[in-house]
């Protein structure tokens, strides 16, 4: 992940048995960490995410990762560990961002749920500002950064890898826009937009599939680590409980949901997460003609404008999803709150969206 970065004091609520969890990991990785694991780790969590929860072990000689998913959701399939462990087990040795895979736990009576532990990605990560200044060429550096890493993740051969199976095959994007739209119905909550005029749409305007290919389906700045050494280099790529294969114009559309850039207006500039708006970014339609560039496709307007209606969509569902749990007292944690006001503000980029 981060150089401890945006990790803080485990939550009461996420607490889990370090000591047995320890133990459990000394009798169950490679020797060539044996030393490392040496003495008891300070747990920290880090704040990021609101899916699943993620921490750092911090021992006197080793940092590592430790992903489980957390209790009381309402998205089915969602938190799948071993399936996360096992993509990007399978990817590391063809695209180099991955974090290696250090081992995975499916017995319930270690910390009652399944986990894994990864070694730390060493460097910085953007969240809503920039860690480090940028120049207005580096930041268009770290946006060209940002379409090479997704093209060269599009282009792995699935079948090569063995991740082939992860997908349903043709039909895609109609199973997306069916998917997403039960998704938002069913975690739908009093007081909240309903999205029926947005899914007619969506339903009514969608292309069939163009390719192909394994998509990350949360690729966004936030979730890069970039080198220490150089802001503008990518050197790794987390969160891959949404991973599958599918059309790979969708998962560029899921990224450009969050990409606000200086032009928008303020209600967008409130949901803004990541420093997309700094002067020398590429903006939305940049990004696009540069994807297309390498990956050799072409769209028209209006599928382009299909795209990222849905990466909107879809980023409304996924913090509806989020937002149920706390309306429902699944959560105390009270950053989950936010998201109710962020699906608002979704509605409304839609309708100018589409108008």
């Amino acid at each position: 992940m981060s150089a401890v970065t945006g990790a803080k004091p485990v939550r009461s609520e996420d607490a889990f048995d370090v000591d047995a969890a320890v133990t459990w990991l000394r009798g169950h990785t490679d020797p060539r960490y044996a030393q490392g694991l040496a003495g008891r780790p300070e747990v920290l969590q880090f704040s990021g995410g609101a899916s699943n929860l993620t921490y750092l072990l911090r021992f006197p000689g080793l940092d590592l990762v430790l992903r489980r998913g957390p209790s009381g959701t309402k998205a089915r399939g969602a938190h799948d560990m071993a399936r996360e462990h096992r993509i990007q087990s399978a990817l590391a040795p063809v695209f180099p961002y991955v974090a290696t895979m250090v081992a995975f736990c499916d017995s319930p009576d270690v910390m009652g749920s399944d986990f894994y532990v990864m070694e730390r990605l060493v460097g910085t990560v953007p969240r809503r500002e920039m860690p480090v200044d940028l120049s207005p060429e580096q930041a268009g550096r770290l946006c060209e950064s940002m379409l090479d890493v997704l093209a060269e993740l599009h282009s792995v051969d699935a079948q090569a890898c063995g991740l082939d199976t992860l997908g349903k095959g043709e039909g895609y994007v109609r199973r997306q826009v069916d998917g997403w739209s039960a998704r938002y119905r069913q975690a739908h909550t009093p007081g909240q937009p309903d999205f029926e005029e947005v899914m007619a749409w969506l339903d009514e305007v969608q292309p069939d599939d163009v390719r192909s290919g394994i998509i990350h389906n949360d690729y966004k700045l936030d979730n890069l680590v970039l080198s220490p050494d150089d802001p503008t280099r990518i050197v790794g790529l987390f969160d891959w409980e949404m991973a599958t294969i599918g059309d790979p114009l969708m998962d560029l559309g899921a990224a450009l949901a969050y990409w606000v850039q200086a032009d928008d207006d303020e209600d967008f500039h409130a949901f803004r997460r990541v420093p997309t708006h700094l002067p020398g970014m590429l903006t939305r339609d940049q990004m696009v003609a540069g994807y297309c560039q390498r990956m050799d496709v072409d769209i028209s307007p209006r599928q382009a404008l299909f795209y990222q209606a849905y990466g909107l969509f879809r980023l409304a569902v996924i913090a509806q999803q989020i937002y149920y749990r706390y309306a429902n007292g699944q959560t105390t944690n009270e950053a989950y709150a936010v998201f109710g006001p962020a699906v608002q503000i979704l509605d409304r980029r839609l309708r100018r969206l589409l108008d």
